[in-house]
Protein backbone atom coordinates (compact mmCIF):
# COMPACT_ATOMS: atom_id res chain seq x y z
CA UNK A 1 0.00 0.00 0.00
CA UNK A 2 1.09 3.54 -1.11
CA UNK A 3 2.17 5.69 2.24
CA UNK A 4 -0.24 8.05 2.31
CA UNK A 5 1.43 10.06 4.37
CA UNK A 6 3.83 11.41 2.14
CA UNK A 7 2.72 13.85 -0.42
CA UNK A 8 2.79 12.27 -4.13
CA UNK A 9 3.16 13.31 -7.32
CA UNK A 10 -0.12 14.27 -8.55
CA UNK A 11 -1.14 14.23 -12.54
CA UNK A 12 -3.76 16.70 -12.97
CA UNK A 13 -3.83 16.35 -17.01
CA UNK A 14 -6.86 14.06 -17.03
CA UNK A 15 -9.05 16.62 -15.36
CA UNK A 16 -8.50 19.36 -17.47
CA UNK A 17 -8.19 17.09 -20.68
CA UNK A 18 -11.75 15.93 -20.29
CA UNK A 19 -12.98 19.09 -18.65
CA UNK A 20 -14.50 21.90 -21.55
CA UNK A 21 -15.83 25.53 -21.24
CA UNK A 22 -19.14 23.82 -20.79
CA UNK A 23 -18.26 20.93 -17.96
CA UNK A 24 -16.66 17.91 -17.63
CA UNK A 25 -17.64 15.38 -19.63
CA UNK A 26 -19.60 12.31 -18.52
CA UNK A 27 -17.35 9.74 -20.40
CA UNK A 28 -14.52 9.01 -22.10
CA UNK A 29 -13.51 6.78 -24.67
CA UNK A 30 -10.29 5.42 -23.65
CA UNK A 31 -8.58 8.33 -22.62
CA UNK A 32 -10.13 10.35 -25.29
CA UNK A 33 -13.44 12.84 -23.92
CA UNK A 34 -16.06 11.38 -25.92
CA UNK A 35 -18.78 13.84 -26.43
CA UNK A 36 -21.30 11.68 -27.87
CA UNK A 37 -22.61 11.18 -24.26
CA UNK A 38 -22.33 14.99 -23.08
CA UNK A 39 -22.27 16.01 -19.51
CA UNK A 40 -24.41 15.32 -16.17
CA UNK A 41 -24.78 17.48 -13.39
CA UNK A 42 -23.63 14.57 -10.83
CA UNK A 43 -20.53 14.78 -12.69
CA UNK A 44 -20.15 18.12 -12.26
CA UNK A 45 -21.28 18.26 -8.73
CA UNK A 46 -18.56 16.11 -7.64
CA UNK A 47 -16.47 17.87 -9.84
CA UNK A 48 -16.97 21.38 -7.75
CA UNK A 49 -16.40 19.50 -4.47
CA UNK A 50 -13.11 17.69 -6.25
CA UNK A 51 -11.76 21.27 -7.92
CA UNK A 52 -12.23 23.08 -4.20
CA UNK A 53 -10.44 20.05 -2.40
CA UNK A 54 -7.53 20.53 -5.69
CA UNK A 55 -7.68 24.62 -5.07
CA UNK A 56 -6.98 24.48 -0.83
CA UNK A 57 -4.64 21.34 -1.47
CA UNK A 58 -2.20 23.48 -3.76
CA UNK A 59 -3.92 26.97 -3.88
CA UNK A 60 -3.17 27.13 -7.89
CA UNK A 61 -5.06 29.45 -10.09
CA UNK A 62 -6.07 26.53 -12.99
CA UNK A 63 -8.32 24.91 -10.04
CA UNK A 64 -10.15 28.08 -9.35
CA UNK A 65 -10.91 28.27 -13.00
CA UNK A 66 -12.38 24.99 -12.41
CA UNK A 67 -14.40 26.14 -9.29
CA UNK A 68 -15.96 28.56 -11.41
CA UNK A 69 -16.70 26.21 -14.53
CA UNK A 70 -18.26 23.62 -12.52
CA UNK A 71 -20.51 26.01 -10.25
CA UNK A 72 -21.68 27.48 -14.02
CA UNK A 73 -22.53 24.09 -14.95
CA UNK A 74 -24.89 23.61 -11.18
CA UNK A 75 -26.21 27.46 -12.04
CA UNK A 76 -27.63 26.04 -15.22
CA UNK A 77 -29.16 23.27 -14.39
CA UNK A 78 -30.93 23.84 -11.74
CA UNK A 79 -34.57 24.57 -13.62
CA UNK A 80 -37.04 27.50 -12.49
CA UNK A 81 -38.45 25.14 -9.80
CA UNK A 82 -35.06 25.48 -7.83
CA UNK A 83 -34.77 21.45 -8.28
CA UNK A 84 -31.96 20.17 -11.16
CA UNK A 85 -31.54 18.77 -14.45
CA UNK A 86 -28.96 16.43 -15.20
CA UNK A 87 -28.25 14.79 -18.72
CA UNK A 88 -27.02 17.51 -21.01
CA UNK A 89 -26.26 16.51 -24.74
CA UNK A 90 -22.41 18.00 -26.18
CA UNK A 91 -24.67 20.48 -28.15
CA UNK A 92 -25.87 22.26 -24.57
CA UNK A 93 -29.32 20.67 -25.04
CA UNK A 94 -30.99 19.41 -21.52
CA UNK A 95 -32.42 15.83 -22.11
CA UNK A 96 -35.12 16.18 -19.09
CA UNK A 97 -36.84 18.80 -16.82
CA UNK A 98 -35.52 17.31 -13.65
CA UNK A 99 -32.96 15.10 -12.82
CA UNK A 100 -33.36 12.30 -10.20
CA UNK A 101 -33.41 12.50 -6.46
CA UNK A 102 -29.83 11.45 -5.59
CA UNK A 103 -28.76 13.99 -8.35
CA UNK A 104 -30.70 16.68 -6.01
CA UNK A 105 -28.89 15.13 -3.00
CA UNK A 106 -25.40 15.12 -4.84
CA UNK A 107 -26.01 19.11 -5.68
CA UNK A 108 -26.87 19.73 -2.16
CA UNK A 109 -23.65 18.60 -0.88
CA UNK A 110 -21.94 20.41 -3.65
CA UNK A 111 -23.21 23.76 -2.78
CA UNK A 112 -22.86 22.95 1.05
CA UNK A 113 -19.36 21.98 0.65
CA UNK A 114 -18.51 25.10 -1.22
CA UNK A 115 -20.08 27.61 0.57
CA UNK A 116 -18.31 26.02 4.35
CA UNK A 117 -14.89 26.45 2.11
CA UNK A 118 -12.98 29.39 2.99
CA UNK A 119 -11.51 29.18 -0.13
CA UNK A 120 -14.58 29.77 -2.17
CA UNK A 121 -14.51 33.19 -3.57
CA UNK A 122 -16.66 35.55 -2.44
CA UNK A 123 -18.64 36.12 -5.61
CA UNK A 124 -18.66 32.06 -6.26
CA UNK A 125 -20.19 31.82 -2.58
CA UNK A 126 -22.73 34.45 -3.48
CA UNK A 127 -24.19 32.78 -6.25
CA UNK A 128 -24.21 28.80 -4.49
CA UNK A 129 -26.15 30.18 -1.89
CA UNK A 130 -28.51 31.93 -4.18
CA UNK A 131 -29.07 28.02 -5.84
CA UNK A 132 -29.30 26.75 -2.21
CA UNK A 133 -31.89 28.86 -1.17
CA UNK A 134 -33.50 27.82 -4.40
CA UNK A 135 -33.41 24.65 -3.56
CA UNK A 136 -33.73 24.23 0.14
CA UNK A 137 -38.05 24.14 -0.05
CA UNK A 138 -37.42 20.74 -1.74
CA UNK A 139 -35.09 18.64 0.85
CA UNK A 140 -38.72 17.68 2.89
CA UNK A 141 -39.95 15.93 -0.20
CA UNK A 142 -36.77 13.68 -0.81
CA UNK A 143 -38.06 9.88 -0.78
CA UNK A 144 -34.86 7.73 -1.26
CA UNK A 145 -32.70 6.46 0.83
CA UNK A 146 -29.42 7.55 -0.92
CA UNK A 147 -30.47 11.39 -1.72
CA UNK A 148 -31.29 11.89 1.98
CA UNK A 149 -28.09 10.74 2.84
CA UNK A 150 -26.35 13.12 0.53
CA UNK A 151 -28.59 16.13 1.70
CA UNK A 152 -27.28 14.91 5.18
CA UNK A 153 -23.97 15.38 4.13
CA UNK A 154 -24.59 18.92 3.08
CA UNK A 155 -26.49 20.52 5.44
CA UNK A 156 -24.30 18.97 8.64
CA UNK A 157 -21.43 21.64 6.68
CA UNK A 158 -24.47 24.94 7.47
CA UNK A 159 -25.07 26.21 10.53
CA UNK A 160 -28.72 27.62 11.64
CA UNK A 161 -31.26 25.76 13.83
CA UNK A 162 -33.53 24.83 10.56
CA UNK A 163 -30.78 23.15 9.01
CA UNK A 164 -29.92 21.04 11.94
CA UNK A 165 -33.80 20.34 12.51
CA UNK A 166 -33.35 19.30 8.71
CA UNK A 167 -30.36 16.58 9.71
CA UNK A 168 -32.31 14.84 12.40
CA UNK A 169 -35.66 15.19 9.97
CA UNK A 170 -33.52 12.96 7.24
CA UNK A 171 -31.61 10.97 9.58
CA UNK A 172 -34.32 9.92 11.97
CA UNK A 173 -36.10 8.64 8.13
CA UNK A 174 -32.82 6.55 7.65
CA UNK A 175 -32.57 5.31 11.13
CA UNK A 176 -36.38 3.93 10.86
CA UNK A 177 -35.70 2.51 7.23
CA UNK A 178 -33.13 0.40 9.11
CA UNK A 179 -34.91 -1.01 11.91
CA UNK A 180 -37.60 -1.39 9.26
CA UNK A 181 -35.91 -3.57 7.06
CA UNK A 182 -32.45 -4.91 9.30
CA UNK A 183 -32.86 -8.53 10.94
CA UNK A 184 -30.51 -10.15 12.73
CA UNK A 185 -28.62 -11.58 9.35
CA UNK A 186 -29.36 -8.45 7.48
CA UNK A 187 -28.43 -5.50 8.89
CA UNK A 188 -29.17 -2.86 6.05
CA UNK A 189 -31.15 -0.14 5.23
CA UNK A 190 -32.92 -1.97 2.01
CA UNK A 191 -33.53 -5.40 0.93
CA UNK A 192 -30.32 -5.51 -1.77
CA UNK A 193 -27.06 -4.08 -1.24
CA UNK A 194 -26.57 -1.48 -4.55
CA UNK A 195 -24.62 1.34 -5.21
CA UNK A 196 -22.85 3.88 -3.23
CA UNK A 197 -23.34 1.89 -0.09
CA UNK A 198 -21.31 3.83 1.91
CA UNK A 199 -23.20 6.81 1.89
CA UNK A 200 -25.60 5.46 4.03
CA UNK A 201 -23.88 4.90 7.10
CA UNK A 202 -21.44 8.01 6.53
CA UNK A 203 -24.28 10.41 6.48
CA UNK A 204 -25.33 9.14 10.04
CA UNK A 205 -22.38 9.04 11.20
CA UNK A 206 -22.02 13.07 10.20
CA UNK A 207 -25.14 13.62 11.16
CA UNK A 208 -24.00 12.19 14.82
CA UNK A 209 -21.40 14.65 15.11
CA UNK A 210 -23.29 17.70 15.20
CA UNK A 211 -25.69 16.61 16.68
CA UNK A 212 -24.74 14.35 19.26
CA UNK A 213 -27.63 11.58 18.99
CA UNK A 214 -25.96 7.77 20.03
CA UNK A 215 -28.74 6.37 17.85
CA UNK A 216 -27.21 7.56 14.50
CA UNK A 217 -23.59 6.50 15.46
CA UNK A 218 -25.29 3.15 16.63
CA UNK A 219 -26.88 2.43 13.40
CA UNK A 220 -24.16 3.92 11.43
CA UNK A 221 -21.82 1.26 12.74
CA UNK A 222 -24.46 -1.56 12.60
CA UNK A 223 -24.89 -1.09 9.15
CA UNK A 224 -20.94 -0.35 8.11
CA UNK A 225 -19.77 -3.42 10.49
CA UNK A 226 -22.55 -5.74 8.01
CA UNK A 227 -21.01 -3.81 4.95
CA UNK A 228 -17.59 -4.48 5.94
CA UNK A 229 -18.24 -8.12 5.85
CA UNK A 230 -19.29 -7.86 2.51
CA UNK A 231 -16.55 -5.80 0.90
CA UNK A 232 -13.72 -6.91 2.49
CA UNK A 233 -14.29 -10.49 2.92
CA UNK A 234 -11.42 -11.89 0.62
CA UNK A 235 -8.94 -9.35 2.71
CA UNK A 236 -8.91 -6.43 0.18
CA UNK A 237 -11.69 -3.87 -0.49
CA UNK A 238 -14.05 -5.48 -2.96
CA UNK A 239 -17.19 -3.45 -4.07
CA UNK A 240 -20.55 -5.24 -4.50
CA UNK A 241 -20.46 -5.45 -8.57
CA UNK A 242 -22.52 -3.69 -10.33
CA UNK A 243 -24.03 -6.60 -12.68
CA UNK A 244 -26.37 -8.22 -9.84
CA UNK A 245 -25.86 -6.49 -6.85
CA UNK A 246 -26.62 -8.41 -3.90
CA UNK A 247 -29.92 -9.29 -2.98
CA UNK A 248 -30.91 -10.61 0.81
CA UNK A 249 -30.88 -14.27 0.64
CA UNK A 250 -28.51 -14.35 -2.92
CA UNK A 251 -24.87 -13.78 -3.11
CA UNK A 252 -22.66 -10.82 -3.80
CA UNK A 253 -21.99 -10.25 -7.68
CA UNK A 254 -18.18 -10.20 -8.29
CA UNK A 255 -18.23 -7.71 -10.99
CA UNK A 256 -18.00 -5.01 -12.23
CA UNK A 257 -16.30 -3.17 -9.05
CA UNK A 258 -16.66 0.87 -9.54
CA UNK A 259 -14.06 3.34 -8.52
CA UNK A 260 -17.14 5.38 -7.04
CA UNK A 261 -17.65 2.53 -4.52
CA UNK A 262 -13.93 2.77 -3.14
CA UNK A 263 -14.27 6.83 -3.30
CA UNK A 264 -17.10 6.49 -0.36
CA UNK A 265 -15.66 4.18 1.65
CA UNK A 266 -12.37 6.52 1.98
CA UNK A 267 -15.14 8.90 3.30
CA UNK A 268 -17.11 7.10 5.83
CA UNK A 269 -13.86 5.68 7.21
CA UNK A 270 -12.92 8.53 7.60
CA UNK A 271 -15.76 9.87 9.14
CA UNK A 272 -16.32 7.40 11.70
CA UNK A 273 -12.74 7.74 12.25
CA UNK A 274 -13.15 11.23 13.57
CA UNK A 275 -16.46 10.61 15.37
CA UNK A 276 -15.14 7.32 17.45
CA UNK A 277 -11.30 7.73 17.60
CA UNK A 278 -11.18 4.28 16.22
CA UNK A 279 -7.94 3.89 14.61
CA UNK A 280 -9.37 0.91 12.81
CA UNK A 281 -11.29 2.86 10.81
CA UNK A 282 -8.46 4.77 9.55
CA UNK A 283 -6.85 2.11 8.56
CA UNK A 284 -10.02 0.68 6.62
CA UNK A 285 -9.95 3.87 4.88
CA UNK A 286 -6.39 3.27 3.80
CA UNK A 287 -6.94 -0.10 2.60
CA UNK A 288 -10.31 1.43 0.39
CA UNK A 289 -8.14 4.14 -1.25
CA UNK A 290 -5.45 1.08 -1.92
CA UNK A 291 -8.22 -0.48 -4.05
CA UNK A 292 -7.10 2.17 -7.06
CA UNK A 293 -2.99 1.58 -6.72
CA UNK A 294 -3.83 -2.19 -6.99
CA UNK A 295 -4.24 -3.94 -3.90
CA UNK A 296 -8.00 -5.45 -5.30
CA UNK A 297 -9.48 -8.53 -6.54
CA UNK A 298 -7.33 -8.31 -9.57
CA UNK A 299 -4.20 -7.41 -8.29
CA UNK A 300 -4.36 -4.45 -11.04
CA UNK A 301 -3.82 -0.47 -10.58
CA UNK A 302 -6.93 1.58 -11.49
CA UNK A 303 -4.85 4.65 -11.65
CA UNK A 304 -3.56 5.18 -15.74
CA UNK A 305 0.25 6.82 -15.17
CA UNK A 306 -0.22 8.39 -18.30
CA UNK A 307 -3.01 10.53 -18.01
CA UNK A 308 -3.76 10.45 -14.84
CA UNK A 309 -7.31 9.34 -14.86
CA UNK A 310 -8.84 6.50 -13.33
CA UNK A 311 -10.07 3.52 -15.07
CA UNK A 312 -13.76 2.97 -14.99
CA UNK A 313 -13.84 -0.09 -12.98
CA UNK A 314 -13.04 -3.46 -12.40
CA UNK A 315 -14.26 -6.44 -14.62
CA UNK A 316 -13.56 -10.38 -14.93
CA UNK A 317 -11.23 -9.60 -17.57
CA UNK A 318 -9.35 -6.79 -16.12
CA UNK A 319 -9.89 -2.96 -16.05
CA UNK A 320 -12.28 -1.36 -18.11
CA UNK A 321 -9.81 0.52 -20.20
CA UNK A 322 -12.46 3.90 -20.56
CA UNK A 323 -11.26 6.71 -18.56
CA UNK A 324 -14.67 8.96 -17.31
CA UNK A 325 -15.76 11.44 -14.94
CA UNK A 326 -16.86 9.86 -12.04
CA UNK A 327 -14.16 7.51 -11.70
CA UNK A 328 -11.85 10.20 -11.99
CA UNK A 329 -13.83 12.18 -9.73
CA UNK A 330 -13.78 9.67 -7.30
CA UNK A 331 -9.80 8.57 -7.44
CA UNK A 332 -8.88 12.45 -7.08
CA UNK A 333 -11.44 13.15 -4.00
CA UNK A 334 -10.16 10.11 -2.63
CA UNK A 335 -6.86 11.04 -2.86
CA UNK A 336 -7.34 14.32 -1.65
CA UNK A 337 -9.01 12.91 1.31
CA UNK A 338 -5.89 10.81 2.77
CA UNK A 339 -2.81 12.26 1.05
CA UNK A 340 -0.78 14.14 3.40
CA UNK A 341 -2.27 13.74 6.24
CA UNK A 342 -2.57 11.08 9.00
CA UNK A 343 -6.60 11.02 9.45
CA UNK A 344 -7.68 12.42 6.40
Amino acid sequence: MDDLSVEQHFNDGHIFRLTDDTGIFQHAKYAVPDPRFGYTTDDNARALIMALMLYERYGEKKYLDLIYRYASFLLHAQNDAGRFRNFMRYDRKWLEEEGSEDCFGRCLWALAFALANRHTPDGVRNCLKYMLNRAMPHIGYIRWPRAKAYAILGLVLLEGEENRRLVQELADSLCRRYEACSQEDWKWFEDAVTYCNSVLPWSLAAAYRVTGEERYLRVAEESLAFLDAIVFRGGCFKPVGCHGWYRRGGTPAEFDEQPVEACEAVFTYSELYQATGRTDYLEKAKKAYAWYTGENSMGLSLVDAETGGCFDGLTPHGVNLNLGAESLVSYVMAYLKLSGTEAG
